[in-house]
């Protein structure tokens, strides 16, 4: 190859990539003009709680307005919230607890601007909190959230 084969190679090279690049400006440009539809699938979350506490912390509220903010330009269907506890204590207390927990997290969904629909609020208290072996399950100290999303119509 001589010198100028490869000085008119080079150049078809740069082109390519200015051209590329260009490409590249247009569809981020585009992606900026033209809005894609939400995607409305459920969505699920869980909100981790200090021992004996049902407050939401603001990692659990940061979550939970994320959660929330996924689902604008969707229709909420319906919300599950589900308390759980973990083993250590009183039945009762537990299941109490996770009642709370749960009540907690529908209460910060609400201040996070979620869209209206129907919650479905449940305890479970320690139910389930140990293993078929006697070992307790970790990570109890939670509630589950269940967004139930579709479509708008």
């Amino acid at each position: 190859m001589t010198r100028r084969s490869g000085q008119a190679v080079g150049i078809v090279a740069m082109a390519a990539v200015l051209a590329l690049g260009g490409c590249a400006t247009l569809q981020k440009t585009r992606d900026q003009i033209v809005q894609s539809p939400p995607r409305c699938e459920d969505q699920t979350a869980q909100i981790y709680f200090e021992a004996d506490s049902a407050d939401v912390s603001s990692e659990g509220r940061a979550v939970l307005m994320q959660a929330a903010s996924n689902a604008s330009g969707c229709a909420v269907r319906a919300v599950s919230v589900l308390g759980l506890a973990d083993a250590a204590g009183d039945p009762n207390a537990n299941f109490e607890l996770s009642r709370r927990r749960a009540q907690s997290v529908t209460a910060a969904l609400a201040a996070a601007r979620l869209p209206p629909a129907e919650f479905r609020v449940a305890a479970a208290g320690q139910a389930g909190a140990t293993n078929p072996d006697g070992k307790a399950a970790v990570l109890r100290r939670r509630a589950d959230v269940i967004l139930h999303l579709a479509a708008p119509k």
